[in-house]
């Protein structure tokens, strides 16, 4: 009877044990399949706004140079034509006939231009790296002569993914939009800190200010501060009323 007794229990005993280590194995495979769809949502959501920040900056580039290209360059060009054109009125027939070459073959070259000007697109965080394309969107602010900007960095090569890279500068770009559009600021600073394990990003104006508090949705801060969640980055804004603003951005280089 004892011996019953003794089998029966180590039955139930063994039944536990087997039920529990089934238990613990459909919940572990349960919570790892969780943790495995959330990943890849998240890298589906990075590789999402990645895309997106992408066609941004082409779409900004492409706009930049194709106006560049078309009142700049295009229009030296087309001066020139004109001022040749003139000229050749002066000029005898012999001489006439070798310029009017030389203009349809100029007038072919404004029209290339005019042609590059609408399809030209460059992937210049990929190409430049984070530094230089700051750099460039700072030149190209400055040709607007609309306030004073500088740009402050200790490095000039960052180690940083170009896929982070692209997603930071499409905030500090998304930034200055925003001191364009609203700040009324005189002077913006742009200011890079790096170290090994750090990259600390700010952007400060002395426009007008805003309660930040009341952060409309139209903004683009809450977009730039998603975007930095994205790849692990902080992102804050204070600002006051008359005293302006200052964005700063930190983000961590090891973390993936």
């Amino acid at each position: 009877m004892e011996e019953n007794n003794l089998v029966i229990t180590f039955t139930i005993t063994l039944l536990i044990v087997v039920l529990t280590m089934i238990f613990i194995y459909v919940v572990f495979i349960k919570k790892k399949t969780t943790l495995l769809i959330a990943q890849k949502e998240k890298d589906m959501r990075f590789e999402k706004e990645l895309a997106t920040s992408q066609v941004e900056i082409k779409e900004q580039t492409l706009n930049y140079i194709g106006q560049e290209l078309h009142d700049d360059v295009g229009q030296k060009l087309s001066v020139v034509r004109l001022r040749q054109n003139q000229l050749i009125s002066k000029l005898k027939n012999t001489e006439k006939e070798e310029l009017n070459e030389l203009s349809e073959l100029l007038g072919e070259c404004i029209q290339d231009i005019r042609n590059l000007s609408k399809t030209l697109i460059t992937e210049q965080i990929i190409h430049f790296g984070l530094t230089e394309s700051i750099e460039r969107e700072v030149k190209r602010i400055q040709k607007l002569k609309l306030l004073k900007i500088d740009f402050i960095t200790q490095k000039q090569d960052i180690d940083i993914s170009p896929k982070h890279g692209l997603i930071l500068f499409r905030i500090i770009q998304e930034s200055i939009n925003n001191i364009l559009k609203h700040s009324r600021a005189k002077n913006v600073t742009i200011r890079l800190d790096d170290d090994q394990e750090t990259l600390h990003i700010n952007i400060s104006d002395n426009g007008k200010g805003f309660n930040t508090t009341k952060i409309q949705d139209g903004s683009g801060l809450k977009n730039m501060e998603l975007r930095a969640k994205l790849i692990h980055a902080e992102f804050s804004i204070q600002s006051e009323l008359d005293k302006g603003t200052q964005t700063s951005i930190t983000y961590y280089k090891h973390i993936t």
